[in-house]
C-alpha cells in the first residue's frame, strides 16, 4: 500500500498548510487569488490531444469521455456513463452527455468524438491506440469503438481530449486558451459556460522552463505559485513560509537505453551493466530517497504484473567475469577493449534536468568499476532521438500494456483474461531480465512546491515525466482561493 501511504502523507501536509497564517501574495499580484502562475519543465509541441497533448487526460482545454481519479479508477466525463464493452470485447459503446457545449457555444455530439478518434487513427499517437480499428456514431448521443482484438484496459485510453472537427484549440474543458507562445508560455482563462461550473481560478499561466535551477530560483523570488522540482531541490523549500512541498508516487521508471551498436548492443555488456548499479544507493543520492530501487521496467503501482523474484542483484565480480569471458579486455588505464573497440558509452539526457544528470552520473560511476566509460551528454529534449544511449522515462501508473509497450508486448497484450494477463506480463519481465535492452536505474517520485493560497489540491499518482496537465495540477478547475 505504498501509494496510499504517500497520498495520506500528502493530505496531512495540505491539512497542516491550511492552518498557516495569512497567505503570501500570489505571483500574479492578484489580491483575490483568482489567478495563478505555475511552471512546467516540458513544453507541449502541440495543444492537440490527437498529437499527444495531455496523455493522461485532465487537459484543461479539453475533456475526455472518461477521466482518471486519484485511486486509479475511471469516472464518466463527456460520457453519460462508463463505456460498456461487448460480450466478446471487440467493441465498446459510449453514451454521451447532452448538456455540453464547446467554448464557441457549438453543441457537443457524437460526430465530434468520431472526428477526434479518426484523427487518432492517422496521427502520431496511433501506436498507443494500436487495437482501435474504427469508430462510428450510432446516433447523435452514442459512439461505438471497434477493436481489432479485445483489450481489457481500452476504457483508460478514452481520457483523450475531444475536439470538434474544426481546427484550433476550441474544446469543452474548464479553461480556454487566451494566449499561447509555443515553448514559452500558455495562458488559460476560465470557461464561463463549463458544464460542471465556472472554475474559481479565473486565470492560469503556465511558463515552460526546462532548467530546474531556474524554476527553483523563480519560486524563491516569488515569481511562481507552483512548480515541479527535483526532490533534491524541493526539499530546500520545506521550511519556506507560504510554500508547501508535496510528494507524489509516480509510475515513472528511469532507465538508460542500450540501442544496437558495437558496445551497447553487446548482450554481455548489457548484462554486465545491469549487475553493477547499486540502485539503493542511487535512490538515496540522486533522488534524496524519494523513489524506489528497481531493476525491472514495471512501476510499483502495477506490482501485480511483475514477477516477484525477477531482478538484477548487485554483483560486480560476476559482471567482470562476463566481460572477460566475452573478450572485453581490461586495460591498465582507460576503458576495456574488444577487437579494437573501446567500451565507451555516451549517454544523453535532457539539459537542465538535475535528476537525469545525477542518475547518469551514478550510472557512470558504477560502469567505471568494471572498465566501461560512460560520458554524460546534456542535450536539448527535442534532440533526444533514441538512436544512441539515453536516460529515458518510461512507465504508466494504470496499465501494464502502456507501461511495457516499448518492449514489444504483442504476446502479453493479446491475453484478455485478468489472471492470465498478469501471468503474461510476468513472463515478459522475466524475458527482459534474460536479455535486457536497457539498464533500469530507479523509479522516481515527483515533488512539487506550491503556494499555500488555495484549497482543492488532491494527490494523484503521476505518470512518466511531468507536465502542466497532470500531477499536482490535474484538478486545478476545482481549486479556490483560501
Amino acid at each position: 500500500m505504498p501509494v496510499l501511504r504517500a497520498v495520506a502523507a500528502v493530505v496531512l501536509m495540505i491539512s497542516l498548510a491550511a492552518c498557516t497564517a495569512e497567505p503570501t501574495p500570489p505571483a500574479s499580484g492578484d489580491p483575490d487569488g483568482r489567478s495563478m502562475v505555475i511552471a512546467a519543465a516540458v513544453a507541449p509541441a502541440s495543444l492537440d490531444p490527437a498529437a499527444g497533448y495531455a496523455p493522461l487526460g485532465a487537459g484543461k482545454i479539453y475533456d475526455g469521455l472518461v477521466e482518471y481519479q486519484p485511486g486509479g479508477t475511471l469516472r464518466a466525463a463527456l460520457a453519460a456513463a462508463l463505456p460498456l464493452p461487448a460480450a466478446d470485447g471487440r467493441s465498446w459503446t459510449v453514451t454521451l452527455r447532452g448538456d455540453v457545449k464547446f467554448h464557441d457555444g457549438s453543441p457537443f455530439d457524437a460526430d465530434d468524438v468520431v472526428a477526434t478518434y479518426r484523427r487518432v487513427l492517422d496521427g502520431p499517437v496511433r501506436p498507443k491506440f494500436w487495437m482501435l480499428s474504427d469508430v462510428r456514431a450510432l446516433d447523435a448521443a452514442t459512439v461505438r469503438f471497434e477493436l481489432s482484438q479485445p483489450y481489457p484496459a481500452f476504457a483508460g485510453l478514452l481520457v483523450l481530449g475531444v475536439k470538434p472537427a474544426a481546427e484550433g484549440t476550441n474544446g469543452t474543458g474548464p479553461y480556454q486558451v487566451a494566449a499561447w507562445e509555443p515553448g514559452r508560455k500558455l495562458v488559460l482563462k476560465a470557461h464561463p459556460g463549463y458544464y460542471l461550473g465556472t472554475p474559481k481560478l479565473s486565470e492560469v499561466t503556465v511558463e515552460f522552463i526546462a532548467d530546474d535551477e531556474t524554476r527553483a530560483q523563480l519560486l524563491r523570488d516569488g515569481k511562481l505559485d507552483g512548480a515541479v522540482l527535483p526532490t533534491t531541490l524541493a526539499s530546500g523549500f520545506a521550511a519556506t513560509s507560504g510554500l508547501t512541498v508535496v510528494d507524489h508516487a509516480a509510475g515513472d521508471v528511469r532507465l538508460v537505453s542500450l540501442p544496437e551498436g558495437p558496445v551497447t548492443g553487446d548482450p554481455v555488456v548489457r548484462q554486465a551493466l545491469n549487475l553493477v548499479v547499486d540502485r539503493r544507493e542511487l535512490v538515496e543520492e540522486a533522488l534524496a530517497g524519494k523513489g524506489a530501487a528497481t531493476s525491472i521496467p514495471l512501476p510499483a503501482a502495477l506490482a501485480e504484473f511483475a514477477e516477484p523474484s525477477a531482478r538484477f542483484d548487485l554483483d560486480v565480480p560476476r559482471a567482470k567475469e562476463l566481460l572477460e569471458a566475452a573478450g572485453w579486455t581490461a586495460a591498465a588505464a582507460g576503458p576495456r577493449t574488444k577487437a579494437g573497440v573501446l567500451a565507451v558509452i555516451p549517454v544523453g539526457y535532457p539539459a537542465g534536468d538535475l535528476t537525469a544528470r545525477d542518475l547518469v552520473a551514478g550510472f557512470a560511476r558504477a560502469a567505471a568499476t568494471i572498465g566501461v566509460r560512460v560520458t554524460a551528454e546534456p542535450v536539448a529534449r527535442d534532440a533526444l532521438t533514441g538512436s544512441t544511449a539515453e536516460l529515458c522515462a518510461v512507465g504508466d501508473p494504470f496499465d501494464p500494456g502502456r507501461a511495457l509497450s516499448w518492449l514489444g508486448d504483442a504476446a502479453a497484450r493479446a491475453v484478455t483474461d485478468p489472471a492470465q494477463r498478469a501471468v503474461a506480463y510476468r513472463a515478459l519481465t522475466r524475458a527482459y531480465l534474460a536479455a535486457p535492452s536497457a539498464v533500469v536505474l530507479a523509479e522516481t517520485g515527483h515533488s512539487y512546491v506550491i503556494r499555500q493560497n488555495w484549497t482543492g489540491y488532491r494527490a494523484v499518482v503521476d505518470g512518466p515525466g511531468t507536465d502542466h496537465t497532470w500531477g499536482a495540477w490535474w484538478n486545478l478547475q476545482t481549486w479556490a482561493p483560501r
